[in-house]
């Protein structure tokens, strides 16, 4: 169990990271498209249509953000139970409230910009505290037999 802690640790770390890049994706075509001609009005927000491919981007990390990443930090808490790693479950409790902190902050970004800037930020803490746990969960060394110091 401390193997699939640690890996699934690591992974939520590195989903983390595809979130932050889904973003830039999805901010570089935004950005594409509007030096292109396109113009952002509360006409394509509400349309269907993405009106360029790189909008993908908010879709992917919108699903990641809002049901993988949770999923992964509550399955990571279920699975500090039995793993035996010292503060394992302490680590996936601070895990799993960075996330819905990061959730929460998500959805109020779209009314405040503040809690988006503070959701930029706190995406440091889901990803840290992600690799802390997974870093924690590697085998002890194991201890130096008597007399066998270097020096």
């Amino acid at each position: 169990m401390r193997v699939v802690y640690r890996v699934l640790a690591y992974i939520i770390a590195a989903e983390v990271a595809l979130q932050a890049a889904f973003m830039a994706y999805a901010i570089a075509g935004l950005g594409i498209w509007v030096e292109d001609g396109g113009v952002l009005d509360a006409a394509v927000l509400e349309s269907e249509e993405p009106p360029f491919d790189e909008a993908i981007g908010f879709m992917l990390h919108g699903i990641n953000g809002m049901m993988v990443v949770p999923a992964l930090a509550l399955i990571l808490l279920i699975i500090s139970f039995f793993a035996k790693i010292k503060r394992g479950v302490l680590f996936a409790l601070l895990l799993l409230g960075w996330v819905v902190v990061q959730i929460f902050l998500g959805l109020w970004g779209h009314e405040a910009a503040i809690f988006g800037l503070l959701h930029g930020l706190v995406a440091f803490a889901v990803y840290g505290t992600a690799f802390m746990a997974g870093f924690r969960a590697k085998k002890p060394a194991p201890e130096a037999a008597v007399g066998n110091e270097p020096f």
